[in-house]
């Protein structure tokens, strides 16, 4: 399964007026990096930057003058992302921006059955929070140390290997068998499976005052009782 980790970084927070500026992403292939990438700056037409938004991610109106507007590096990002899940942290936010930028265009949107939203994850998983990526991080122990501002693809990378470390992913990688010979061992009908034997039997957990004491509570019962076939 293909996957694209992906941000944003917009001028404010207002899909209806403000523009995304950056868009960062990270292809994942059966939840393993690649070592893809998508990495643009966006020009925002006539849309400033929020002081508000400046102050999250640093991008100045002074940066972007020549960068590329949306309805240039359009083909180049659905190229990208063709065919993979959008994976973002708070998705809602990032694909109401994304599917804004393409109506602007007369695109079609992207569909939410594509969108996998790793808040919404997190927040099932850790309904006590905080489910921030900086607070997943922590909690999975990610170094995020380098992260002063936000960014699209830092948070992209940051936020791959939080998703990893949520599905199991990372667990799942140290198994000893490869996905061939699993498939050949699910597809097997006579597959027999040989427990290895311990090189010593366990103590017995019970001391002999224990066994005693039960052997005479099951007399006490009577020959009926169901626990006499069981006595030693």
């Amino acid at each position: 399964m293909r996957e694209i980790i992906f941000d944003t970084e917009t001028t404010g927070l207002d899909n209806r007026q403000d523009r995304v500026i950056e868009i960062g992403g990270i292809e994942l292939n059966d939840h393993f990096p690649t070592g893809r990438t998508f990495h643009r700056y966006i020009h925002p037409g006539d849309r400033k930057v929020h002081p508000d938004a400046l102050a999250v991610h640093g991008i100045t109106d002074d940066f972007l003058k020549d960068k590329p507007v949306f309805a240039e590096i359009v083909e180049e990002l659905m190229a990208f992302f063709e065919g993979a899940r959008w994976v973002a942290h708070n998705a809602t936010f990032d694909m109401g921006f994304i599917n804004a930028e393409l109506a602007r265009l007369d695109r079609p949107a992207v569909s939410q059955d594509l969108v996998t939203d790793t808040l919404s994850m997190a927040r099932r998983k850790h309904p006590m929070g905080p489910n921030s990526l900086d607070a997943l991080c922590r909690r999975y122990g990610i170094d995020n140390t380098h992260r002063t501002k936000h960014g699209a693809l830092l948070d992209s990378e940051l936020l791959a290997e939080v998703y990893i470390e949520m599905i199991g992913g990372r667990q799942a990688a140290l198994g000893l068998t490869t996905k061939e010979s699993r498939a050949q061992a699910e597809a097997s009908d006579d597959l027999v499976v040989v427990p290895r034997a311990r090189p010593a039997p366990l103590p017995p957990r019970l001391a002999e005052n224990d066994i005693a004491a039960h052997a005479a509570l099951v007399k006490k019962m009577g020959e009926k009782a169901i626990w006499s076939h069981y006595a030693v």
